[in-house]
């Protein structure tokens, strides 16, 4: 299980910190504003209110003790680029940043970010992939090549066992989870599962192989 602090709970590090956790991480989510870091107190592992740019009020929360750090801060590049600094120079392992510009990217890359993200632009990807691709409920990217992704089972595999299906031989993908319509999850699905209608299965994997997993299913449908 990984440790992951957010700093700032607007929007995008709202979801990002509800999203983690529901993955299982353990989640530190920082915010300025008390309101906002109230709306997570039931739901991470720690929700604090502190002046993120604040190194000592970091350092008394255990910040160095996380294995990624998500600087979610929107709009205030200065401080979005000083609470990155400060986070590799004390050491986490990995930092994430928001970047709301291309300049503002290469100013974070330059000080060291592990990776840098543009919500915008994420959010524009994800919405074309789901126009072309409606099996695909959500995603997550979890490095340039690999993501998790959230598929609504497709007609032409419902009734079929996951023995039968050979997924991971077939496509390299591991069905991780099963969601059924009634809500009820299925976090280790073994090969005498069926697939049924309304069902949700979450899939990890390389974004190759999914592309793979997709022509496929609309090849198979054509054939129906």
């Amino acid at each position: 299980m990984r440790y992951v602090a957010v700093l700032g709970v607007g929007r995008f590090g709202y979801s990002v910190a509800k999203t983690l956790t529901e993955l299982g991480c353990q989640v530190l989510a920082i915010d300025k504003d008390g309101s906002k870091v109230k709306q997570l107190d039931d739901l991470v592992t720690q929700a604090v209110q502190l002046d993120v740019t604040d190194e000592r009020a970091l350092r008394a929360v255990g910040i160095k003790d996380v294995d990624v750090a998500v600087v979610a801060i929107g709009q205030k590049m200065e401080a979005n680029i000083l609470v990155s600094l400060i986070l590799k120079e004390m050491g986490v392992p990995y930092v994430v940043s928001k970047a709301v510009t291309p300049q503002h990217g290469r100013v974070l890359e330059k000080i060291g970010c592990d990776r840098v993200v543009y919500p915008e632009g994420d959010m524009g990807v994800r919405l074309a992939r789901s126009l072309v691709s409606p099996t695909i409920l959500d995603e997550l990217e979890i490095s340039k090549d690999y993501g998790i992704y959230e598929i609504q089972v497709p007609r032409v595999l419902e009734g079929q066992s996951l023995a039968e299906l050979a997924i991971r031989s077939r496509f390299n993908l591991n069905i991780v989870v099963i969601k059924k319509p009634s809500g009820e999850i299925n976090p280790s699905p073994g090969g005498d599962d069926v697939l049924r209608q309304g069902e949700v299965v979450v899939l990890l994997g390389r974004k190759e192989d999914l592309n793979r997993f997709e022509k496929a299913m609309k090849k198979r449908n054509k054939e129906r």
